[in-house]
């Protein structure tokens, strides 16, 4: 930038985008200078260097803006994580369904887990039933991602968000 350019010509470039030639640095500068602008290499591995007449500070104001903005509007979907026992209450199994389904409609990815304990590990089949009913009640708003399956003592399954057609 300015006069920390080492090249001696340079292809100038003024605010607008139109081109200038080439020229020698001191006489881009003296140009730059009296618009009260900045000359700021863009293209230092062209021959010449290409160098354009802006406001450096306004153009960093600028991407730092267009920066913060792109990161505002992405929304980080993780996943969330809910866990059901196989003797659960139908109170507490609403409660939790309901629960899954608002994460499910705030973009996120579930996982639904069921924790057995002791002699419940044997009787895999008492947590594929609490399973099909989550799939069922939440029959529109989400599809099964990875299939049930056990892992060690629990047994675990992914939905994901059902994407709506607009």
């Amino acid at each position: 930038m300015n006069e920390q350019i080492r090249a001696s010509e340079v292809r100038l470039v003024d605010h607008a985008g139109k081109q200038l030639g080439v020229k020698p640095v001191s006489e881009a500068l003296r140009i730059a200078r009296r618009q009260d602008l900045d000359l700021v290499e863009v293209a230092p591995q062209a021959a010449p260097p290409v160098c354009r007449i802006m406001d450096y500070g306004k153009f960093k104001f600028d991407a730092a803006q267009k920066a913060r903005e792109s990161r505002r509007k992405s929304t980080s979907a993780g996943v969330k994580e809910m866990k059901y026992r196989p003797k659960i209450g139908p109170g507490d199994f609403d409660t939790k369904t309901r629960q899954v389904e608002k994460f499910l409609s705030e973009g996120h990815r579930v996982k639904v887990t069921i924790m057995f304990r002791g002699r419940e590990a044997h009787h895999p089949e008492l947590g594929m039933r609490i399973l099909d009913r989550i799939t069922d009640q939440l029959n529109g708003s989400a599809k099964v991602e990875a299939a049930a399956r056990i892992d060690g003592r629990n047994m675990v399954m992914v939905l994901a968000p059902e994407k709506k057609l607009q």
